[in-house]
């Protein structure tokens, strides 16, 4: 490679993944020679990019922590990845990463090019976030599933997919993708199935093939107030209803910025305290880590399992925090 400076951003890009380059597969990879790789790793450190060089019979380079941040050198898929955690960033109160995060954004998208702008606004555009969590395991989800079933829900298209249930059993699955739901755990696809005539939640983790057919289709209208809400009485019906009856020793208020919507507001009960009565879906053991997470005092009077529960999560607890043994 010639080209000075795109050989230094292509050094630069290999040099930003966590690993030590051996001076001859660079050499090898730049198409050029373990003398010009040593000349542009001189350049690098100019720049302030911190390269450190290890001594052997072929000499290794790896990019390392400096005093000052560099500039990065990212993919499409990378770019891409960033500006969507930016976006999501951007939207939550978590105080001193709301403002960076739009000033990181905009610096970012200011420099996207036009067709990975277009593919961050639509997976943003497509995507509503779901409060307050659900239980269950993480779920790993391919990037171009994603990517795929956003265009449909932005473009207006059907979509066809393969899809594995929770029991095994597999299908094939024509729909009027929706929206694109995110639990923080899970994602879900908001769709109107056509076979079946009927409105469907989707695990995207549990799709396979997707595909945009072409097909264009006029919405129809949700069968609840937001996609947040379906996917909240989807999950619910899949869940054993638990009914809660807890005291807080906490103003109402105080109590209800912390628990998730689906639970309702809790009853107040004077200045200082308040009650919560309600059907939930979900085990025990989770509504007793949700309670916890409220930071006050509280006392469950149903389910009385949650009782044993949380006595014995407690004394696991003291025992963490205790003396550790040498």
């Amino acid at each position: 490679m010639t080209d000075t400076p795109a050989r230094l951003l292509q050094l630069l890009s290999l040099l930003q993944t966590p690993r030590e380059w051996p001076g001859g597969e660079l050499a090898d990879r730049l198409g050029v020679s373990r003398r010009t790789v040593r000349r542009d790793v001189d350049r690098l450190r100019e720049l302030g990019y911190p390269v450190q060089a290890t001594l052997g019979a072929d000499g290794g380079y790896r990019l390392v922590a400096g005093k000052a941040m560099p500039p990065l050198v990212l993919d499409d898929e990378e770019a891409v990845a960033i500006a969507v955690g930016l976006r999501a960033g951007a939207g939550h109160a978590v105080d001193g990463v709301e403002e960076a995060s739009v000033r990181a954004l905009a610096k970012l998208e200011q420099v996207l090019p036009s067709r990975l702008r277009h593919r961050v606004a639509t997976l943003q555009a497509a995507t509503m976030p779901l409060t307050g969590g659900w239980g269950g395991d993480s779920a790993t989800v391919d990037p171009h599933t994603l990517t795929v079933m956003a265009s449909a829900v932005t473009g207006q298209e059907r979509l066809r997919f393969a899809y594995r249930k929770g029991d095994g059993s597999e299908s094939r699955r024509q729909v009027e993708p929706y929206r694109l739901v995110s639990t923080g755990r899970r994602w879900y696809l908001v769709a109107y199935d056509v076979e079946r005539e009927d409105w469907r939640t989707f695990r995207v983790d549990r799709v396979a093939e997707p595909f945009a057919t072409g097909a264009r289709f006029a919405p129809r209208e949700l069968p609840a107030r937001d996609p947040a809400e379906f996917v909240s009485r989807s999950l619910s019906r899949m869940q054993p209803m638990v009914d809660l009856d807890v005291t807080f020793e906490a103003p109402a208020d105080f109590v209800t910025a912390r628990l998730p919507r689906s639970m309702g507001a809790p009853e107040p009960l004077g200045e200082s305290r308040c009650r919560l009565r309600t059907r939930v879906a979900d085990s025990p053991e989770w509504l007793a880590i949700r309670l916890a997470l409220v930071d006050c005092e509280f006392a469950v009077a149903q389910p009385v399992e949650m009782t044993a529960y949380l006595a014995d999560l407690g004394a696991r607890l003291s025992r963490a925090a205790g003396p550790q043994p040498e």
